[in-house]
């Protein structure tokens, strides 16, 4: 059951998303986004490319929810994310620079990922996922634009996130307090059920951008 703290930031957190959905509501540009991710596409069109340290793969990003990238540019941009290299790609930005680049990606296609994990990891993460549903669905492929969908995504880089999380290299109120619970074995755990799952996400290809 969710402790009441828990179910407070939730609200607190559907709020802000709201807000944020309303007051980033101009219409996007995918072809100017298209162009703007040329950048981007050096790291997030390579499948299996592992950032340096701490070492885990590259999220995909194709196919994820505009709003939420959108949402991590801005986090990166205001270093809530603690990432140098995104940091100062999004250091530039501006607010429809986020928007046109995030349709580009969410209306990219490309190929889907089927990860192989460990099925006694996958099992247990499938007993602990329960709370992640309400924002993240049953499979981790949720429909709410504001949380990303986590199907089929790096188990590498799910571990690390949840990670800093409970570290605090990532303030998110919702899961910082979600993780700060989590041992090292849950993470892992909830890393290889949601990243043995069926979704979209996607790796777009260079020959995309024009």
């Amino acid at each position: 059951m969710l402790s009441r703290v828990y179910k407070r930031a939730f609200k607190i957190s559907i709020l802000a998303t709201v807000l944020f959905l309303s007051a980033n509501s101009s219409a996007a540009d995918i072809e100017r986004g298209r162009s703007l991710a040329q950048t981007c596409q050096g790291c997030h069109s390579a499948p299996g490319l592992r950032n340096p340290g701490p070492v885990y793969n590259i999220p995909i990003i194709g196919g994820q929810h505009a709003d939420y990238i959108v949402s991590s540019l801005k986090a990166y941009k205001s270093k809530e994310r603690s990432h140098g290299t995104m940091q100062a790609q999004a250091a530039s930005l501006s607010d429809q620079d986020m928007q046109d680049i995030a349709a580009f990606y969410a209306n990219a296609e490309g190929p889907v990922r089927h990860n192989h994990v460990s099925k006694a990891k996958m099992e247990l993460g499938k007993e602990k996922a329960a709370t992640c549903a309400t924002c993240h669905g049953a499979t981790g492929d949720g429909d709410q634009p504001g949380f990303p969908k986590l199907a089929g995504q790096y188990e590498s880089y799910l571990t690390q996130v949840l990670k800093d999380y409970r570290s605090g290299d990532r303030n998110n109120a919702i899961m910082k307090g979600f993780a700060t619970n989590l041992t090292i074995k849950d993470i892992e755990a909830l890393a290889a059920y949601f990243a043995a799952q069926e979704g979209n996400l996607t790796t777009p290809p260079k020959k995309l951008i024009k």
